[in-house]
């Protein structure tokens, strides 16, 4: 009886504990999300009076690669994948200086037409002001690892209005397939009280669940299924052009300033030559998605371009954003070429499937859809999420994500391993399979066909 007293107690005391720790990281993450938000709505407001506004790129990425490498080179990347690699290799130290120059360096390459997110720098904000918060309370490795991760759900929750989705996000993306749900809990009260913090210091969410009402019904299941192929394929594109783009800016022997008015002036001609849509967040065209218009067929295409080279040359921002326009666009086109009368509901399931590929985090994106667009969509968006989560296989836009588990067990693979340093995957055939009765089906027709 004594024992178990102790054991609740210990129990009743850890969840104080981590109530006012998470709540603390939660509220600092949605003050700073809050002040980024606000300034690059601010910035970008005034630019945009400005015609042909994004022939400044190549200055601006120049700038911001240059405040990044000078002042703070963890904060280069898309934010979110250094914050991965820290938590896997570092236990969660993030150096303070990252937080301003994570957001001037990002407000400047957005403000200025940059095509990538606002989630990366939100979620690394977050988490440097949490490893900063564990180091001024002295805390072990290990609760500083759990108070960075709680800071990558409050950055991703505040930035997006999803507070459950967020917090899951966090976890998720860290292990492929698995999930540390010793820091569930505290990741939850930082997301839900990061996004009122947000709230409260005037940070406005579209809302679509009005323009996005599911009408399916049962015969719509092959197609939900196609869609999340579809969308897979499109996470895979998107994940090996940002590949080839870094190897590619990475190759060539110039100077990275030389790298960035290069990677710049790319963008200007995508802006110039075929739509300024492509590049910026592109919130204008996700609205129009998800609300039911047409967007044109490149899109998923360009986007995909401009967002690796605009990552790739030295320009600082998020993924995830850029992750929402081409599933969006993928989504609103599968709708296009299946007649569909209703484009956002298709464009809303490619938006999250998107993200479950190209993240895998099909819980995350999953819940995602029923916090921004009603509950209504929660077993299609389920659905697609897994589909284009397993089409992707083992690659990732976080290639310091670990590899937790095997999409199949007919692929033999190392668990354990960076998903970015995972090589070809070896296949193994098993008798009882669906590959392997194919398999031995084909032979004994060979077998059959040979002349004795």
């Amino acid at each position: 009886m004594k024992q178990k007293f102790y054991e609740e107690v210990t129990l009743f005391a850890s969840v104080i504990k981590w109530t006012i720790y998470a709540t603390i990281v939660g509220a600092l993450a949605g003050l700073a999300t809050a002040c980024f938000l606000h300034s690059l709505a601010w910035t970008s407001e005034q630019l945009v009076k400005i015609p042909n506004y994004y022939f400044v790129l190549p200055l601006a990425i120049l700038v911001s690669a240059f405040l990044v490498k000078w002042l703070a080179p963890d904060a280069a990347g898309h934010g979110t994948e250094k914050v991965i690699e820290s938590v896997h290799k570092h236990m969660g130290r993030i150096p303070l200086k990252v937080v301003p120059v994570k957001l001037v360096a990002t407000v400047i390459t957005l403000a200025c037409g940059g095509s990538a997110g606002k989630e990366g720098p939100c979620a690394q904000i977050g988490a440097g002001l949490a490893s900063a918060f564990g180091g001024l309370l002295r805390l072990d490795n290990v609760d500083r690892k759990k108070l960075v991760i709680c800071g990558i759900s409050a950055g991703f929750a505040t930035v997006f209005g999803t507070p459950v989705a967020g917090a899951l996000f966090g976890l998720e993306v860290l292990v492929l397939g698995s999930m540390m749900y010793e820091v569930l809990f505290p990741s939850f009260v930082a997301g839900i009280i990061g996004f009122h913090v947000a709230t409260l210091m005037g940070v406005q969410y579209q809302q679509y669940a009005a323009f996005v009402t599911p009408m399916f019904s049962g015969g719509k299941f092959l197609e939900i299924i196609l869609l999340g192929m579809w969308c897979g394929l499109i996470a895979l594109f998107l994940i090996e052009t940002m590949k080839f783009s870094h190897k590619a800016f990475n190759w060539l022997p110039w100077h990275y300033t030389l790298k960035a008015l290069f990677g710049g002036t790319l963008l200007i001609v995508i802006g110039k030559f075929l739509s300024p849509s492509y590049l910026g967040l592109g919130l204008d065209s996700i609205d129009a998605g998800l609300t039911g218009n047409v967007i044109p067929i490149g899109a998923v295409f360009w986007k995909s371009i401009a967002t690796s080279i605009t990552l790739g040359c030295g320009g600082s921002g998020g993924i995830v954003t850029p992750i929402f326009y081409i599933g969006v666009a993928a989504g609103n086109l599968f709708g296009q070429i299946f007649h569909e009368p209703n484009l956002a509901i298709f464009s809303a399931l490619g938006m999250t499937a998107l993200l479950a590929g190209a993240a895998n985090t099909p819980i995350a994106a999953s819940v995602m859809a029923i916090e921004l667009f009603g509950p209504g969509i929660a077993p299609h968006a389920a659905l697609a999420c897994m589909v284009s989560y397993l089409i992707v296989g083992y690659r990732s836009v976080y290639p310091s994500q670990l590899l937790g588990i095997r999409k199949s067990a007919s692929h033999k693979i190392t668990i354990g391993m960076p998903i970015g340093e995972v090589g070809r995957t070896e296949f193994v055939t098993r008798e009882k399979s669906l590959l392997g009765v194919v398999v031995n089906i084909m032979d004994r027709v060979r077998h059959k066909d040979d002349p004795k």
